[in-house]
Order: structure tokens, then C-alpha cells, then sequence
């Protein structure tokens, strides 16, 4: 299977799923309690990307590399009420440097 039929079944797979989001009923997502799950899902699931692919190592042994250090960055950007887009540029800046100074 090439590239580029992954590429466009993934695409088309992003669509019906987005196509299927509007086709849920509005009460399946009422209520405060859904809506406070539903609100936060995409963080937690964000969060523990962040931490795998940072944290993450092969064989469960733990690597310490320039990706951690562009967490702590944007950590240090968010505690200072950066904008998102100030936050992940610094980031990987920080990143980018530290990978060109032979660190990760």
C-alpha cells in the first residue's frame, strides 16, 4: 500500500468521523456532566500523548532528552500566560537548540 493511499484513507476516515459528530443527537452530549467530560477528553488524551512521547523510552527504560526540556519551556511560556503560538514555537526553539547543541 503506498503513501499516498494511507494518506487519503486517513483523510477520509478524519472526515467520517467529523461527519458522524454532527450526526449524534444533542442529548447523547446534554447535561452538564457530559459536557464536562466531553470538554476535557481531548485534553487527557492530549496529556498522555505528551507524556509517552516525552517520557517514553524503549524496553520501559526512561530517556532524558532535549524533549523534556521543551516541555519545561512551554510549562514556564504557559505559567507566564504566553499565547498558545508563542508557546509552541518556544518550545521548539528550545528543542531545536538543544538537538543542535549534540543534547537529544
Amino acid at each position: 500500500m503506498s503513501s499516498w493511499t494511507l494518506v487519503l484513507l486517513a483523510s477520509a476516515l478524519a472526515f467520517a468521523t467529523k461527519f458522524a459528530g454532527y450526526l449524534v443527537p444533542e442529548s447523547w452530549v446534554d447535561g452538564p456532566r457530559r459536557s464536562r467530560v466531553l470538554t476535557l477528553l481531548p485534553v487527557a488524551l492530549l496529556s498522555g500523548l505528551v507524556a509517552i512521547q516525552t517520557f517514553g523510552g524503549d524496553g520501559g527504560s526512561l530517556h532524558l532528552d532535549a524533549r523534556l526540556a521543551a516541555v519545561a519551556a512551554a510549562i514556564v511560556l504557559l505559567l507566564l500566560r504566553a499565547n498558545f503560538l508563542v508557546v509552541v514555537i518556544g518550545a521548539a526553539a528550545v528543542a531545536a537548540l538543544l538537538r543542535s547543541l549534540g543534547w537529544g
